[in-house]
């Protein structure tokens, strides 16, 4: 098992928080997801899985939530 720690932007409350586990948990492989929220800030997403994701379908997973992106640096 596999936990990697992912900085997501747009997130401001719990709405997101459940909109982007309920679309990662969606993704094959994941196990679980746990979100430690930051209002206005980078949020930190744990994510556990079977084995590494792709970027691109971390990415495809928060753009479905809604306007979340991957924190770049």
């Amino acid at each position: 098992m596999t936990a990697i720690t992912y900085k997501v932007t747009g997130m401001t409350c719990e709405h997101c928080v459940h909109a982007v586990t309920e679309e990662l948990t969606g993704v094959g492989g994941v196990t679980g997801v746990n979100v430690e929220l930051v209002p206005g800030g980078a949020s930190l997403v744990t994510v556990n899985c079977d084995a590494e994701l792709p970027a691109e379908a971390v990415s495809a997973a928060l753009d479905e939530a809604g306007e979340y992106r991957l924190a770049t640096g």
